[in-house]
């Protein structure tokens, strides 16, 4: 007997689901490296973004400063993301990206 994988079923739903484009800003506070807040961001949750901005400083270490993000995320993964900023301590803003297109 065939039985479906889970996995994949949770993947199918997760592409189905409407998704909006945000600009993301995260405040870094020296808690987190920026460059392990990157590889998070894509990796365990599975976001692609595209860095429009950064100003980050390091100090033995940490890092310091604030970067813009632009993502295309539906709503549950971008919860899921913005509970995870908020157990590191990360302050975030978030604002829609709205592009007008013309025909």
């Amino acid at each position: 007997m065939i039985t479906p994988n889970p996995n994949l079923q949770i993947i199918q739903n997760k592409i189905n689901l409407p998704k909006k484009e945000l600009i993301l800003e995260i405040e870094l506070n020296g808690k987190m490296k920026f460059e392990h807040l990157m590889n998070t961001i894509y990796n365990q949750f599975g976001i692609c973004h595209k860095v429009l901005s950064a100003n980050v400083e390091y100090v033995n270490g940490r890092s310091f400063g604030s970067v813009q993000l632009y993502i295309n995320v539906s709503s549950d993964d971008f919860e899921e993301l913005e509970f995870y900023l908020n157990k590191n301590k990360l302050l975030s803003t978030t604002v829609e990206y709205v592009c007008r297109k013309y025909l």
